[in-house]
């Protein structure tokens, strides 16, 4: 009689669930099927079975990262001021990123050899994307910021995403309120820049 499959949309959770678990606890080097397999209570084989191999396992990682990412940034309250709403945009970025250190290393930083997105994978932030895209967009349609909502946005992401990983490494500062600072510092001048030819 064949031995039944194991694949499962249960151990397929659990896997997951113990993959970002093993990350925010040992961080990359502690990223193993095998560690993974432990904390699901799953086989070795069970868990090759559902992702394939390890780079598939971080392909589910990275796809859950922007997921996560994504329903945090949507779920963002609503507020008439749309400058004061890329403020909220760009610091919950940054709340995500310093709650998800070594799961934000996997989505911008791709520390593992064996795992580097295709055009398609990169469609993963998609969302993400687009979000900050209509943030900008509902600033420029209100005569608050001037310039291409796209090429804004562009702009606004990568200065965030860059700073947020700065502030990960701890590059900003050694104190919270130092940090805290000089990130408002930069969003608050890249934000002004933005707004000049609004005026």
């Amino acid at each position: 009689m064949p031995r039944p499959k194991q694949r499962t949309e249960a151990l397929q959770e659990r896997g997951l669930a113990s993959a970002l678990a093993v990350l925010d606890e040992e961080g990359v080097g502690g990223l193993t099927t095998r560690t993974v397999a432990q904390r699901a209570n799953a086989s070795v084989p069970a868990i090759y079975e559902v992702f394939g191999d390890k780079a598939g396992l971080v392909r589910a990682v990275f796809f859950e990262g922007f997921r996560m990412l994504g329903d945090n940034l949507a779920a963002l309250p609503p507020t008439t001021d749309p400058v004061e709403a890329l403020r909220r945009l760009a610091d919950a970025f940054r709340a995500f990123i310093l709650a998800n250190p070594v799961l934000a290393q996997i989505m911008f930083s791709r520390p593992f050899a064996d795992f580097d997105p295709t055009k398609d994978e990169a469609k993963a932030g998609l969302k993400v994307r687009k979000i900050f895209v209509q943030h900008v967009r509902d600033a420029v349609d209100a005569g608050r910021l001037s310039g291409d909502p796209t090429d804004l946005a562009l702009i606004l992401f990568t200065f965030v995403e860059g700073l947020a990983a700065a502030d990960n490494a701890h590059r900003l500062g050694t104190s919270r309120q130092s940090t805290n600072r000089r990130w408002h510092l930069g969003l608050n001048a890249l934000l002004n820049g933005f707004q000049q030819g609004a005026r």
